[in-house]
């Protein structure tokens, strides 16, 4: 990890508050594909553990609908990726609520396997009175989701430069106006016109390069 990286999850761990035990607190860590959501979510935790902190990673993709859902309105509709990929019931039944005021704490870290399509039935897990749960995943700040967060985090990079990460990565094809991207890069756009994240986000940090990141907003 870089100094300038180091720093800044530093920053940002800073910022993530604490509550009197037992209350928990929620933390989003959201973004475009390919700007480094799970990535600096993961390097949070390890910050945030360092620190003497008791935390729990979740992904939003743990948390898909299954295919039939997500495709209703056609695999390459940009609608059908913004509105139907996620099951946001089941993300606050098993996440959110538990970590919540008030709430159990126990928790489930995943209800979908996307590869496989299936269903997941876990057992419940209990965590530790005052952990902090961080979120990555896409569309953390669309209004189902939006007040559940104690600090947001938004990592802003161009789709030029996401989606050129994402062809390295995966194979896809590097243009963002390529129409195989059209389901995934509109479905972005239709959020950013929906719930314009960079505004409601506690904090903004452009991650254009990942070794320098840089945070560009503090406050909501």
């Amino acid at each position: 990890m870089g100094v300038v990286r180091g720093q800044v999850l530093d920053e940002v761990a800073d910022m993530v508050p604490t509550f009197p035990a037992p209350q928990c607190v929620r933390v989003a860590v959201d973004g475009v594909d390919g700007v480094g959501k799970s990535t600096f979510a993961g390097e949070l935790a390890a910050v945030l553990s360092d620190q003497g902190r008791h935390v729990v990673h979740v992904s939003a993709d743990d948390f898909h609908h299954r295919r039939a859902v997500r495709h209703r309105r056609g695999k390459d509709s940009p609608e059908g990726f913004w509105l139907d990929s996620y099951d946001y019931g089941a993300l606050v039944q098993n996440v959110l609520g538990p970590f919540g005021p008030g709430g159990s704490r126990r928790y489930r870290p995943a209800a979908h396997d996307l590869r496989t399509d299936e269903v997941l039935d876990l057992a419940w897990q209990t965590a530790v009175p005052g952990t902090v749960l961080i979120v990555d995943g896409l569309f953390l700040h669309r209004d189902e989701l939006v007040e559940f967060w104690d600090l947001s985090v938004f990592l802003d990079a161009p789709f030029a430069v996401t989606v050129a990460r994402m062809a390295r990565r995966d194979g896809s094809h590097p243009d963002p106006e390529h129409p195989s991207l059209g389901r995934y890069v509109g479905g972005q756009r239709l959020y950013f016109a929906a719930c314009a994240p960079h505004e409601r986000a506690n904090v903004v940090i452009d991650n254009q390069d990942v070794t320098r990141p840089v945070i560009t907003k503090v406050g909501s």
